[in-house]
């Protein structure tokens, strides 16, 4: 097989990262890519029906889908500062029955929500980029964002309640996992896991190398296209962590994983 379908989200992160692979700019070794772009909880929905040969998930939804699918090495939304905001209008904690939008029922941020306050479930999926606007309007009295969105919420004269990575580096000291990019089980691209790993590597060094390659890509995706955004966006989820995991993204991975099974949510 050398046709994958892959599924990757519309963030600045993501395209950033795949660009290269997709445009002919690191050598693929005659595999070929079919792009397809959703956001990253839809992406999480899929996989559980397989959708696709290669696909960006939460970490989260990798935890409950490791039947079929495997972590690559490459690829992965992981670091420091990085985590997701709990906001609201008042920056106050919320109370037990708040109405807390989330971006997703199996996103690594609804997982940190867990660990950080199980009493917090009154919780209601919303796009990652419809969050602000329910919190600002009243429709939910705290949300919990992701992506552009901690760039972004001050504007709306939005507080942050907590930030749940700076809360898990306290906890832990290890770099938040947040998203990764999976391989289908299926022999068909399962055979060829070396090979995709290598490439999207490559693709991931080619992009820090060359940030300005991918800018025209980026934009068409993006849901702020301010350049400053754009960077700041980039600059946080893609770092050598997104080119190879090494050993302490994996230990990483795996205190997520431990903390979650200890506390029964997985």
């Amino acid at each position: 097989m050398t046709d994958f379908d892959l599924g990757f989200s519309t963030c600045p992160n993501d395209t950033f990262v795949f660009h290269a692979m997709l445009n002919g700019l690191v050598d693929t070794g005659g595999l070929r890519f079919t792009p397809h772009l959703f956001d990253v909880e839809e992406l999480n929905r899929k996989a559980f029906s397989e959708t696709f040969h290669i696909t960006k998930l939460s970490f989260f939804a990798w935890m409950k889908l490791k039947d079929k699918y495997d972590l690559l090495d490459s690829g992965s939304a992981l670091g420091y500062g990085c985590g997701p905001l709990l906001i609201s209008k008042t920056g106050e904690p919320p109370e037990k029955d708040a109405r807390i939008a989330i971006p997703g029922e199996y996103t690594t941020a609804h997982l940190l929500l867990k660990l950080f306050d199980p009493k917090l479930a009154n919780v209601r999926v919303v796009r990652f980029d419809r969050i602000l606007e329910g919190v600002s309007n009243g429709t939910y009295d705290a949300g919990l964002i992701i992506h552009e969105s901690r760039f972004v919420y001050q504007e709306l004269g939005l507080k942050k309640v907590v930030d749940l990575g700076q809360w898990w580096e306290d906890e832990t000291g290890a770099p938040i996992p947040l998203g990764c990019i999976a391989i289908s089980k299926k022999p068909c691209a399962y055979e060829k896991k070396s090979s995709v790993e290598s490439i999207l590597g490559a693709s991931a060094r080619y992009a820090l190398d060359n940030p300005a390659a991918s800018r025209d890509f980026v934009k068409q995706y993006a849901q702020e296209l301010d350049d400053q955004v754009i960077d700041s966006h980039i600059g946080l989820y893609v770092n050598d962590f997104t080119v190879s995991l090494g050993e302490r993204g994996r230990k990483a991975v795996e205190k997520l994983e431990e903390m979650a099974r200890c506390r029964n949510i997985l």
